[in-house]
């Protein structure tokens, strides 16, 4: 299993701009992106990766087209042809005994140097903040407690202030449940 970090921030994207960027890492990449989830499943008592999965999402980055995700993991919606407009996606979704469960928008800003093949996220998640989050391949072989630890040890090095029993903010379940839900990984 991959551990992703998701922590919530106290502090504005400014502070965390500057912090990365005295640090020598560069705003690399940034977009405004829509999401919207349905599902045909109870998402009660779930994990935040096992309600990603439970979900179809539909992404719209910076008002473009609308790209389709974990649609095939669907039998019953198993070739349907997917046009590429929202309305019709959400048609066939309904039709298909899909409710709509979130829709959400953030501003994401990825941060890296040329020595790192991963970014470090900054996203300002409507209705719930900014968070950080991070996840390195170069840990993905490890066990899940030290990928964890290595994660916050190299936020750390790039001037958060994080501690080891810090949990991470889990996006989904705190819109599900409607209150801040935190666990160890943002991808368990």
């Amino acid at each position: 299993m991959i551990v992703e970090v998701g922590f919530k921030l106290d502090r504005d994207l400014s502070y965390y701009d500057k912090i990365l960027k005295d640090k020598g890492l560069s705003n690399c990449f940034n977009c405004i992106t829509h999401d919207i989830y349905y599902t045909d499943k109870n998402l009660d008592g779930l994990t935040e990766n096992q309600m990603k999965n439970s979900c179809v999402r539909i992404r719209i980055v910076n008002d473009g087209s609308c790209k389709v995700q974990n649609y095939d993991r669907f039998k019953n919606l198993q070739g349907i042809d997917i046009p590429n407009q929202l309305e019709e996606i959400e048609k066939i979704l309904v039709k298909n005994q899909f409710v709509k469960i979130f829709d959400t928008t953030k501003e994401d800003h990825h941060y890296a140097n040329s020595n790192m093949n991963h970014r470090i996220q900054l996203q300002e998640i409507k209705d719930i903040g900014l968070l950080v989050y991070y996840d390195n391949s170069d840990y993905y072989n490890i066990p899940l407690d030290a990928q964890r630890m290595k994660l916050i040890d190299e936020l750390n090095s790039y001037g958060f202030e994080l501690k080891y029993d810090d949990l991470g903010l889990d996006k989904l379940r705190t819109l599900y449940y409607k209150k801040e839900m935190y666990s160890k990984n943002q991808n368990g």
